[in-house]
């Protein structure tokens, strides 16, 4: 009737893969050695669309360029490094970033020795006569005020005679007047050697921000583009 000898015995033994199909079978080394390739695998991925994004931003987006000279003092140093917005090769009504406002302090290459690259500040527009007058700029005939200008860097105050700005051209000076090789002596900047406008200072580690934009007293009046390819047609 009691079966005794059955009450140390166990109901269930040991078990066998093909006991039962849905049971996975894990082997440690093979499963490490999977795992790190396939880890090794996504961290690669993530590098390479890593580097893509940032040369992207480089091509269409922001370049960093180092400042060569004292021309732009006190705004600029010589050494300093800078982030120039390219979204300008493109111009948009709606937002600032978008197109060449006077006051911008822009990247472009040298007329004269494309291969020579120069950061000068935006003073006359498309459109406009800009002349200046015992140190003063005159903007159609309108003196123009230059809060970022010292007298340290402009004290030889000469005058050059008025200046027709072309369209899609641009009237460019160093804010050091006394020492500034710009629009005064070599001529405009076409539209399509500006290649970047100048927006944030990353070194030195004094002076990083943004950079400082000219507030004038004469208002642009000049009709904008939706796209600058129109300018090389």
């Amino acid at each position: 009737m009691f079966d005794f000898q059955r009450k140390n015995q166990f109901d269930f033994g040991t078990h066998a893969p093909k006991d039962d199909l849905d049971i996975e079978v894990y082997r440690l080394k093979t499963q490490s050695r999977q795992g790190l390739w396939s880890e090794s695998l996504k961290l690669l991925r993530d590098i390479i669309l890593i580097i893509a994004v940032f040369v992207l931003l480089g091509v269409f987006v922001a370049q960093p360029v180092v400042v060569e000279g004292t021309s732009m003092l006190p705004e600029l140093h010589d050494g300093e490094r800078l982030l120039v917005n390219k979204l300008v090769y493109y111009k948009f009504k709606s937002v600032s970033w978008g197109h060449i406002e006077r006051g911008d302090i822009v990247v472009f290459w040298y007329p004269k020795e494309p291969d020579k690259s120069y950061v000068k500040r935006v003073i006359g527009l498309p459109g406009e006569t800009v002349e200046v007058r015992e140190g003063k700029v005159l903007i159609n005939g309108k003196e123009l005020a230059e809060d970022y200008l010292d007298t340290e860097h402009n004290q030889s105050l000469p005058s050059f005679q008025p200046k027709r700005v072309d369209e899609h051209f641009y009237f460019v000076m160093g804010d050091n007047r006394d020492n500034s090789s710009d629009s005064r002596y070599w001529g405009l900047v076409p539209e399509k050697y500006i290649y970047g406008k100048a927006f944030f200072r990353y070194w030195n580690p004094s002076n990083i921000g943004f950079l400082t934009h000219g507030e004038y007293n004469i208002p642009e009046d000049v009709k904008i583009d939706d796209v600058r390819a129109d300018s090389e047609k």
